[in-house]
């Protein structure tokens, strides 16, 4: 559902009692944590209970399971999920009884309001270099306030209301929420198009990211990364239009350049070069050369903010990643399980590339569960070709959205280019985790890998691997699995 923004943005404090309507999603509960910082009262509803729901009460929300009219009872404001209907219950009561509609995006231009906005964009990688941001500016004695789509792995939480002047965002283009924020720094680390259910056009979605490049402030900085096509055809063009551009990347040509990359099982090492002077190296704690480049994207958003070079690395080098992004999960035996957001074929790469690091000699095996009926009607042929990267696939069926007729994992397997023994479409919940269990031998990487919930399937298949002799390992190399 899509809520135009209002004429006026109102600053949080001004908006009284603040309900939200799918509180538990990573966009809404964050900015709840924020507010309930600020001493506003929050409630929130959602269809489930969750840890994050948990994490909300304790922090003094109101919080029900399931929309009901009746919980907008003494509430001013309804900030409202994307992904909620027209016709929710608590939508509808909201709009009968007049109150203030607000979108993920109003409802974070609220919390932002009077902050120097660090606004990060691109199709993929916000989520950690917003959180490398954060980091790297708290080892320089600032205390952002960040709004970002993961948890930290050391403190659980995906926002913060800091002391400090600085608001740190993922800005999200996906319904075009990164078109209302003012940010003194916009970072875009990519363009590839995605998200075309609520696009035009490929060529709709890029100009969205010329108009981002636009609502940076007077003075203001954009930060994009030179080595991809996209974001450096917006940097062109933004410079063309009189905008303070800086540019980051492995290119010769970049501002600040990625130098001497070295990738380790868990981690990755290289230097940096700012205006061609070397000025040192960051070793961060992420493994995956696209990790390289999100560290020095947030570099250079800190340089753009007015922080010292040598803090920023030494900040960099402390940070411990995000959760869902190439997460590790635990281990049984010699066989280990990460899992990861990644859903979009780019992002699959780079994230098949990084396990294949981290697997050494052993195989990967994927367990991908697509996110969106609509993705994967747009780019199942592109998320198969992806899959290719791993030695052994279990696919199933997408999640998140409205079913559509004919779109299940099943488009997505003959574009595996992989024998039809080392791929398997399945379509139960409850037998993924075995159909993975039977296919892993010791010294393998288990990835699970796309929506959230194909997560839980990572612990399932440990208990299942550990519990087996391992002369049972590999048993399902010999099985007639089916390909579409």
């Amino acid at each position: 559902m899509i809520i135009p923004p209002p004429p006026e943005i109102i600053p949080a404090e001004k908006l009284g009692h603040v309900h939200f309507v799918g509180i538990g999603g990573a966009g809404l509960s964050g900015i709840a944590r924020i507010m309930l910082a600020r001493g506003m009262t929050v409630s929130g509803s959602d269809v489930k209970d969750s840890p994050t729901l948990t994490a909300l009460r304790a922090l003094g929300a109101t919080v029900y399971v399931g929309h009901d009219p009746s919980h907008l009872d003494g509430v001013d404001t309804v900030v409202v999920s994307t992904a909620i209907k027209e016709n929710n219950p608590e939508v509808v009561e909201a709009r009968r009884r007049g109150l203030l509609l607000y979108s993920r995006a109003s409802a974070l231009s609220a919390v932002m309001d009077g902050r120097r906005v660090a606004a990060v964009s691109g199709a993929h990688g916000k989520t950690t270099t917003s959180s490398m941001l954060a980091v790297a500016l708290q080892h320089c004695g600032a205390d952002p306030s960040f709004a970002i789509g993961g948890n930290f792995n050391d403190t659980g939480t995906n926002a913060h209301d800091g002391t400090g002047d600085i608001f740190v965002v993922e800005a999200d283009e996906s319904d075009r929420a990164f078109l209302q924020y003012s940010p003194e720094v916009a970072v875009i680390t990519n363009v590839d198009p995605d998200h075309l259910d609520m696009y035009e056009s490929r060529e709709d979605y890029h100009r969205a990211f010329d108009a981002f490049a636009d609502r940076i402030v007077p003075g203001g900085v954009l930060v994009a990364c030179i080595d991809d096509p996209g974001a450096r055809r917006v940097a062109e063009a933004a410079r063309a239009r009189g905008i303070d551009v800086r540019t980051y990347g492995e290119s010769p040509e970049a501002d600040v350049r990625v130098d001497n990359v070295q990738l380790h099982p868990l981690s990755s090492t290289f230097d940096l070069v700012v205006d061609g002077r070397r000025v040192g190296s960051v070793d961060v704690h992420v493994a995956g050369r696209h990790y390289t480049l999100n560290a020095a994207a947030a570099f250079t958003a800190g340089l753009g903010l007015g922080f010292p070079s040598a803090q920023l690395r030494e900040g960099l080098s402390s940070y411990t990643g995000t959760r869902r992004r190439f997460e590790y999960k635990g281990s049984a035996g010699d066989i280990r399980v990460y899992d990861d957001y990644g859903h979009h074929p780019t992002e699959m790469v780079a994230t098949l590339r990084a396990a294949r690091s981290a697997a050494g000699d052993g195989r990967v095996v994927v367990c991908f569960r697509p996110l969106r009926h609509t993705r994967t009607k747009f780019f199942h042929k592109e998320l198969g070709e992806a899959l290719g990267l791993a030695d052994e696939v279990v696919v199933m069926d997408p999640t998140g959205d409205d079913p559509i007729p004919g779109v299940t994992g099943a488009l997505i397997v003959p574009h595996i280019p992989l024998p039809a023994e080392r791929i398997v479409y399945e379509r139960s919940w409850s037998a993924a985790p075995v159909r993975v269990a039977e296919r892993v031998r010791p010294g393998d990487l288990v990835l699970t890998l796309g929506a959230p919930d194909v997560a839980l399937i990572g612990p399932e298949v440990l208990e299942l691997v550990g519990g087996r002799d391992d002369a049972d390992a590999g048993a399902g190399d010999n099985d007639q699995d089916i390909r579409g």
